[in-house]
């Protein structure tokens, strides 16, 4: 999943991006409206967590002004606004969820999960898969019975094909999921993490077509 984090608190910036990193998600922080908007325009987004008072402007206006072009992103709302009145204006206005600060970094984990699953149209986070049983919000694979581990950045690019059932995705696609605009990407990330995939889940779980990408497949 690639994340876009709008949030000007330094400390509290840090450790959401630090805590989407260790979930295996990409993330792109910026601390302003106007570089959000820039951001938006310049890649295509997962999430969106959205703080509400920025050095240059509210986050109610910016998320109407988004949904008001028909961008149907998902956003939380993150922010130190605690009125039942303000939580009403934050999801009339678009949002997915909202939440106030201080809140646990998991329980956000959590959140972005939920929403994420909500948006693709399946918040049952129990996926079969031939042999394979996946739980995405335990982030927990069985093969036959037997617990597979995968990393972060594995459960991520699996969770690509989970979504999109059928979909042929690119190679181009599949790193705009893993990694942020400022991270230096081997050639081969998305081929290496496809064959560690197949090794853990089985052979025909992610099929290739060659030359234009990765479908799921069954194993």
């Amino acid at each position: 999943m690639r994340v876009l984090l709008i949030e000007d608190d330094s400390v509290l910036g840090a450790a959401i991006r630090d805590q989407i990193h260790a979930d295996g998600h990409s993330v792109d922080w910026v601390v302003r409206l106007d570089s959000a908007n820039e951001a938006l325009m310049a890649a295509a987004y997962d999430l969106v967590l959205l703080d509400l008072m920025l050095p240059d402007g509210l986050g109610i206006p910016f998320l109407k002004a988004l949904r008001s072009r028909g961008d149907v992103t998902p956003v939380v709302i993150l922010t130190a606004l605690d009125q039942v009145s303000d939580r009403i204006s934050g999801l009339n206005a678009g949002a997915d969820d909202y939440m106030v600060k201080p809140f646990d970094l998991a329980e956000l984990s959590a959140r972005i999960g939920s929403v994420a699953r909500r948006y693709h149209g399946n918040p049952n986070p129990i996926i079969s898969l031939g042999p394979l049983i996946i739980d995405l919000a335990a982030r927990s694979a069985l093969l036959e019975g037997k617990a597979v581990i995968l990393t972060a950045r594995e459960w991520v690019l699996f969770e690509a094909f989970l979504q999109r059932p059928g979909q042929l995705l690119s190679k181009a696609q599949l790193e705009e999921r893993l990694y942020s605009f400022d991270t230096d990407v081997d050639s081969n990330a998305i081929e290496v993490h496809v064959s560690r995939l197949r090794k853990k889940l089985g052979a025909k779980v992610i099929e290739t077509e060659r030359g234009l990408g990765y479908r799921l497949g069954r194993p």
